[in-house]
C-alpha cells in the first residue's frame, strides 16, 4: 500500500505519530505521501515499521528496492540457502571428523 493511502485509510492520529517517529512535520510527512518530497530509504524503513509492513519499502521504491535491499530478493535468499546447504556436507575446516563409538 503506498504512503498516501495508508495514512487516509489509518485511524486518526497516525499521521501525526508516523511524522513524529520520522523526525518530521506533519506538512513534510504529506509531502512525502504525495510524491511531492522524496522519501529516503532510511524513512522507508521506519513507514514499513510504524505500519507492521502495510506500507513497506517495497511499496515506496516500487522499482527500485531490489537495487537498495538486495536482501529482500527472493531470489538472492535462494541462492544463499543453496550455498550454506552445500557447506553443511562438509566438517568445518581444521576439525577432525567425530569418531563413532
Amino acid at each position: 500500500m503506498d504512503l498516501k493511502t495508508y495514512i487516509a485509510t489509518s485511524e486518526r492520529g497516525t499521521a501525526t505519530r508516523l511524522a513524529a517517529s520520522l523526525g518530521v512535520s506533519k506538512s513534510y510527512l504529506s509531502q512525502m505521501a504525495s510524491g511531492e518530497s522524496p522519501i529516503s530509504p532510511a524513512r522507508a524503513v521506519v513507514i514499513e515499521q510504524f505500519s507492521g509492513g502495510i506500507c513497506s519499502r517495497k511499496d515506496i521504491y516500487p522499482d527500485d528496492w531490489p537495487l537498495i535491499w538486495p536482501e529482500l530478493s527472493k531470489q538472492r535468499r535462494k541462492v544463499v540457502r543453496e550455498i550454506e546447504a552445500t557447506d553443511d556436507v562438509q566438517p568445518p575446516v581444521g576439525r577432525a571428523k567425530s569418531k563413532a563409538a
